[in-house]
């Protein structure tokens, strides 16, 4: 593991306790990882603005691969940006309305909602810091970076076989239980682990990261070191190589730890 250069965890049952914590330990640990030369990111469903505050004791020199692998940046710069057509993200909204399920219009400039339950709004409050209710999703002109459906039925149960029939045309990702994030076609957190490793000259053997549901699989089929936590998604520890102790034993830091 002496190799490593660039370390990605996902947040949500990964890095961060069943409670939404980080470690006591996270910025001792990221300030040995930066004496190494260890670049650290966080990749998440989060937006970007979501996780600059979540980080924001070392945002500026951390690395952020946001709402799931469509925004990537290093250090304040942004480094790749995959949007969505906006025509296609139309379809997507008129389908979810006629479901009944809600939206939530991630863009460049933050995020968009059109529903004003509470249930829905205190859900979207955990991942998105920076969001505004519209009266119309379409008539938002921002860059489209996802869209993301919040189904209380299930997404994976539910609303992700409503889709099925779009998977040739989008990226479809069950990023929790009650979420659904449509993205750019072939764009993921493995895409965006692509483009860093490309822009930044990290090889595959140099790269580790962690996660624990179906969000995640791209990013752990991009690196070498790929860990699935305990407390993952079954098909995720199919493909991880590793496994790392659950979210709530601290599994993220206690791996990192083992290289620093």
């Amino acid at each position: 593991m002496g190799n490593i250069k660039l370390i990605a965890t996902d947040m949500d049952g990964t890095l961060l306790n069943s409670k939404g914590q980080l470690s006591d330990e996270f910025y001792e640990v990221f300030k040995a990882l930066q004496d190494k030369k260890i670049i650290f990111a966080a990749a998440s469903g989060r937006q970007y603005f979501t996780l600059l505050e979540n980080f924001k004791e070392v945002s500026d020199e951390m690395l952020f691969i946001a709402e799931n692998g469509t925004y990537v940046a290093y250090k304040g710069q942004e480094l790749a940006i995959h949007p969505l057509q906006r025509e296609m993200a139309h379809e997507l909204i008129n389908r979810a309305r006629a479901l009944g399920i809600d939206i939530v219009l991630a863009t460049s400039k933050g995020a968009y909602l059109e529903s004003h339950d509470e249930r829905f709004q205190k859900e979207v409050g955990k991942y998105y810091i920076k969001y505004e209710i519209v009266e119309d999703l379409l008539d938002i002109e921002a860059d489209i970076l996802k869209v993301t459906l919040c189904d209380f039925k299930g997404a994976e149960e539910n609303s992700y076989k409503a889709y099925q029939d779009l998977a040739d045309q989008v990226q479809i990702c069950v990023a929790g239980e009650i979420w659904l994030d449509i993205m750019a076609n072939g764009v993921n957190k493995g895409t965006a682990i692509h483009d860093i490793q490309d822009k930044l000259g990290i090889t595959y053997e140099e790269t580790m990261v962690f996660g624990d549901y179906l969000n995640d699989l791209e990013m752990l089929q991009s690196a070498y070191y790929s860990y699935a936590m305990e407390n993952a998604h079954p098909k995720l520890k199919q493909v991880a190589r590793f496994k790392a102790k659950s979210n709530d034993e601290n599994g993220v830091i206690e791996k990192i730890k083992e290289i620093i």
